[in-house]
């Protein structure tokens, strides 16, 4: 059980290799989002992924990529209990929230996963190429804070 659960897109190459959600540069970001947040990875927060392996081509995830993963992720969920959920990235919100919308549209709303807060932000594998948008992911998160204050 974790009170956050952190959701992404896929695993990235890096991640195949370690075994382990947000490994490399943006595992890194994301630590440093965490600990900002006074969050730790083996503290209360649980991360996962949409599609649990590396799509071959490493593109995006295709939709029976998504199909056949996404039963897996509502399970853990399920398992996981968290009081707040932060999705990051559009992959990751289009499928918890079930609308294939613009993140930005996405992004500064309360949303709801079967009674469970969701806030949506920017993946940091996005912030990597786009650091400008550190920002509003920081605006992001103190919303997910406050959201979880009140949970």
């Amino acid at each position: 059980q974790a009170d956050w659960l952190f959701v992404g897109d896929m695993p990235r190459a890096d991640e195949a290799l370690q075994g382990e959600p947000f490994a490399g540069e943006a595992g890194a970001l994301l630590d440093n989002m965490l600990a900002a947040m006074q969050l730790t990875r083996d503290k209360n927060v649980y991360i996962a992924n949409v599609v649990k392996c590396r799509p071959s081509d490493d593109a995006h995830p295709s939709a029976a990529e998504i199909a056949q993963c996404l039963p897996y992720l509502q399970r853990q969920i399920e398992w996981v209990q968290p009081k707040v959920i932060v999705a990051l990235g559009k992959v990751a919100a289009s499928n918890l929230l079930g609308e294939d919308v613009a993140l930005d549209e996405l992004r500064g709303v309360l949303h709801d996963y079967q009674g469970i807060p969701v806030i949506v932000t920017y993946h940091p594998a996005y912030l990597l190429r786009k650091p400008t948008a550190k920002a509003q992911t920081w605006q992001d998160l103190c919303f997910a804070l406050d959201v979880m204050s009140e949970a």
